[in-house]
Parts: structure tokens; C-alpha cells; sequence
């Protein structure tokens, strides 16, 4: 099944954010075309990498980018112009995470679009925002992290701001903008107007403190990075030492810690006056731990999460080659073969949605300006970039 099939969406998107969320649109069923520039070699992300495939591809780009077409404009052009309104008038939708500054210059918003097709929804990813002082500043993941407060929460308390591993920031706001997108593009389905839709990397970055901002917001507590990463006021939620490597135990309510008490044979805990409430658990927090390590120090992480693991929410914490190569991951599907030609045997992370019971279907992104004759016609090619 295929849910978004006969959507038509264009994008103009490089490295993370933007291609992260059209991801999800392609592999959901929408036709997604990366309008890309052929003298630039298109999105930086065909170039990134330690693995190319080919020329102007790599193991990096693909991973952002499955189900999706390549037509190479030059948007600077009078040429491009006039090729991207011949795809607006036929498509659904079009998205960039262009600089807050360029959607405009370069004509990519409802204003320009509306005009050749009054039902187009226009989304929009920037670094900052297109309607403040910061729309011309260029910025990334890691500087949102950094000035949202995420990394003051993120790392060991005695050690320096850390950020998230892996770009979740684009990540979030690739589905952030997904969420606008769909939801614009269904009001347009009944009004037949369409509109601008935007989203910022720094807003879904500070939007990510969530419950930490509502408390220093309205009770001026400022959330500080615990040991063990713990959890802010819930405890025990946090990693402890197996014999063998670490595992991470979530006791986020009374009937957990309870249970955990139990099944590890120290029902005294409960009746201890230091740990008979979540607030005294986390006063007391450094003295849990202690007593907690010394019994789950003695035996390996699969015994514990063996004995625990249907009444205690717990896992291990793992190196990515172990997360990778996990029974569980395999039997779950969440690694697919994605033939490519460069790579026959080239495999993905499978897209987390499941639509019937079944995770959507995946195919190597076009290269580099592949579709532009199909889409554009035969006499486009010799025309794009004049």
C-alpha cells in the first residue's frame, strides 16, 4: 500500500533535514523530485561520505535520499524558472531547507507559486526562520544543539557539553515539516488553496526541551546533566555495570521500581526510608546506585535482561556494530537489501513505519539528473542551465 501514490512533491534540499523528510514522503508513495544543480554536482550529499558509488553518489547520499527522481534545473536561470513552473503547475507540493533568505529570491514560496498553481503548498526549512533577523544566517544541526540548550543535558555532568551522536536535529525537523506539509496539502485538497509552511532547525531544536523548559518556564528549575544519564527526577533510570557491559534499567514509576526490587531479591530497598518515593529515590540517588551496581556488577547483561525484561523496561547499551547486527533488529526487518548498481549488494536501515503490517518499499535514488528528460521532456536537457 502506498498512501501518498499520486502526489506529486518537488524538492530542492541538500545534506539532512530537508532529504530525511522527503524521505518518508517517497517511501510512503509520493513522487519526489530532487530538483538538483547539474554544475554543482546536486545535493552536497552525493559527494559526503567515506563510500562513493560511482560519480556523484555515495553510500551517505542514499541513505537520505531512497524513491526519489533527479531532474537537474538551474534555478538561477530564466530557463530554470520556466522549467520549475511547467513541474509547480502539475505538482502537490514543494519543500526546500534553503537559507531563510533564498526561498524568495529564488521564487520556491507561495507568493511566486501560488500564482501557476493556487493549491501548491510551499514548505519551508531554514536554519533560523524567514521572518526574523537571522533568516540570511546559514547554520546546522550541531549549532542548534549547542545554542538550544540540548547539549547542557546531553554528556557526563563532570565532563564537557556534548552533543547527540548522529544529526537528530535534522532528523526531527524533516518530520516536523512532514507533519505541516500533510496537513497543509489536506486542507488544500478541500479549499483548493494552497500556502507557505515553515519550520526552522532551531525551533524544533529548542522545541526539544520540552518538559525541561515547562519547569524552568513556570517553576525556574534549570535541568542539569546527571550521572549515568539518568533521568531528571525519576530514578533508578539509568545505566548500570553488567558484568560483561552496561545495560540501562527505566524504573519510571512506582510499580516498576517495585517489581525491580523484587525480582532481584532486595525488598528491603522498599522499606528503606531513603528510597520509598520517587523524590527520596532521587535525593538519595548516589546510594542507589551504589547498592543497585554492587548486584547488577555480578552477572552479565543477558542474565539481567533474561530475568528482567518482561516486568522491568531495560535493555543493553550497545556499540552500533552490535545494535546493527542484533537478532532483534533481524528479525524485525529494520535492515533491508537495497540494490544499487554500484553495489548490488548494498543494504539500508528499513523505513520505521509499517503501513498493514508491512514496511514500505525501498529503491536507490535516481542519479544525477536521470529523470530530467521523462519529466521535462527530451528538448529540456539541451536548454537547462543556458
Amino acid at each position: 500500500m502506498k498512501p501518498l501514490e499520486g502526489i506529486r512533491i518537488l524538492t530542492i534540499e541538500q545534506f539532512g533535514a530537508g532529504p530525511y523528510g522527503s524521505l518518508f514522503l517517497a517511501d510512503l508513495g509520493a513522487d519526489v523530485i530532487k530538483i538538483e544543480n547539474a554544475e554543482t554536482g546536486g545535493d552536497a550529499a552525493r559527494s559526503g561520505g567515506p563510500y562513493p558509488l560511482g560519480k556523484n553518489d555515495s553510500l551517505y547520499f542514499q541513505g537520505w535520499n531512497t524513491n526519489k527522481k533527479s531532474v537537474t534545473i538551474n534555478l538561477k536561470s530564466a530557463q530554470g524558472q520556466a522549467d520549475l513552473h511547467r513541474l509547480v503547475a502539475g505538482a502537490d507540493a514543494i519543500m526546500n531547507n534553503l537559507r531563510g533568505d533564498q526561498a524568495a529570491k529564488l521564487g520556491l514560496d507561495y507568493e511566486a507559486l501560488g500564482k501557476i498553481n493556487p493549491r501548491i503548498v510551499c514548505g519551508h526549512i531554514s536554519a533560523y526562520g524567514r521572518d526574523n533577523a537571522r533568516a540570511s544566517r546559514p547554520g546546522y544541526d550541531f549549532l542548534m544543539q549547542a545554542e538550544a540548550g540540548l547539549m547542557s543535558l546531553t554528556g557526563d555532568p563532570h565532563g564537557d557539553p556534548a552533543r547527540f551522536g548522529p544529526s537528530i536535529i535534522d532528523f526531527m525537523t524533516g518530520v516536523t515539516l512532514d507533519v505541516g506539509l500533510l496537513s497543509c496539502l489536506l486542507r488544500a485538497k478541500t479549499t483548493g488553496k494552497g500556502c507557505d509552511v515553515d519550520t526552522s532547525l532551531f525551533d524544533v531544536a529548542l522545541h526539544q526541551l520540552n518538559y525541561a523548559a515547562t519547569w524552568y518556564l513556570n517553576g525556574g528549575y534549570t535541568a542539569k546533566r546527571l550521572p549515568r544519564s539518568s533521568h531528571f527526577s525519576a530514578t533508578p533510570v539509568q545505566t548500570f555495570p553488567a558484568s560483561n557491559g552496561w545495560i540501562f534499567v527505566m524504573c519510571m514509576t512506582e510499580k516498576f521500581w517495585r517489581a525491580l526490587a523484587e525480582a532481584i531479591g532486595r525488598k528491603d530497598l522498599l522499606e528503606d526510608a531513603r528510597f520509598v518515593g520517587m523524590e527520596q529515590r532521587a535525593a538519595h540517588r548516589e546510594e542507589l546506585t551504589a547498592e543497585l551496581d554492587a548486584i547488577f556488577e555480578a552477572q552479565t547483561m543477558e542474565h539481567w535482561i533474561a530475568l528482567l525484561g518482561a516486568i522491568v523496561p531495560i535493555g543493553p547499551v550497545y556499540d552500533i556494530d552490535q545494535a546493527l547486527e542484533s537478532e532483534f533488529v533481524a528479525d524485525i526487518g529494520m535492515i533491508k537489501a537495497v540494490p544499487h548498481p554500484d553495489l548490488p549488494a548494498m543494504r539500508l536501515l528499513a523505513n520505521p513505519l509499517k503501513i498493514d503490517g508491512e514496511r514500505p518499499h525501498q529503491a536507490v535514488c535516481s542519479p544525477l539528473g536521470a529523470d530530467t528528460d521523462a519529466i521535462l521532456g527530451a528538448s529540456a536537457r539541451s536548454a537547462l542551465n543556458a
